[in-house]
């Protein structure tokens, strides 16, 4: 395991950008990475995207989500998937035959089709509060686990209401994730993490317990796994 603290939130971002661009220059005949959503990735973003933006460069780098929400009526493309289309794979000019998504319709398969196209190189993940990473929050999957739908109780549809404009009436009964097992397969895990909020996690996370109650854990397991923070997510340590 490799630990990096950097100062803030920004220099963090540039950090965690230096590193994608890292495995997005490889010179294998094919890249494949899994990249994350949410508020944590999206200045590392704003500074991939003029180093990227329709380069021919990287027409051997292949995206996948590593988790998807579904509308409830399943009539448009998951919350996770258009995310990072409006952060980052749009905006880049990724083409769409190098896109990848995983959704209700192949999670079945997904770990077969990753493995026949030369398994993930690298995966960019965050970390939730609750010590969570993808879709795998405490008490919804094992570490044994591949790529799942996961049933949503009431207490988990409550967490996807803010994943939706129009709240309650789009949050599915399910949603899909790669499972510990799939994410611990990929050849690089890269995880960062900013602010106070993510400290407790992060010490817990560093406590050398693996712990299924703390799902992010296991990655430690991982032999090149990289945790990048910012002082304030470190505070703990």
């Amino acid at each position: 395991m490799k630990l990096i603290i950097t100062k803030n939130y920004e220099e963090m971002s540039h950090t965690a950008a230096m590193h994608v661009l890292k495995y997005m220059y490889s010179d294998q005949a094919r890249v494949n990475l899994s990249i994350t959503g949410g508020t944590t990735p999206a200045r590392m973003y704003e500074i991939l995207l003029p180093l990227v933006k329709e380069k021919d460069d990287f027409h051997n780098v292949h995206f996948y989500n590593f988790d998807e929400i579904p509308y409830r009526k399943e009539d448009r493309e998951g919350v996770t998937i258009s995310g990072l289309r409006k952060q980052f794979l749009t905006p880049a000019g990724i083409r769409e035959e190098n896109i990848h998504k995983l959704d209700q319709t192949n999670y079945r398969i997904q770990d077969k089709s990753i493995a026949e196209a030369g398994g993930l190189d690298a995966v960019i993940l965050g970390l939730g509060w609750d010590g969570h990473f993808c879709g795998n929050l405490p008490g919804t999957t094992k570490f044994g686990d591949a790529t799942s739908r996961v049933e949503c109780d009431e207490y988990l549809r409550s967490r996807l209401v803010d994943e939706f404009e129009n709240g309650e009436e789009d949050v599915p009964d399910y949603y899909i994730t790669m499972g510990p097992r799939s994410i611990m397969q990929a050849k690089n895990l890269v995880m960062i993490a900013s602010g106070k909020r993510k400290a407790e996690p992060v010490k817990k996370l560093m406590s050398g317990v693996v712990d299924e109650k703390v799902p992010a854990t296991v990655l430690t397991l991982h032999p090149h796994f990289t945790l990048i923070l910012d002082e304030e997510a470190a505070s703990l340590l």
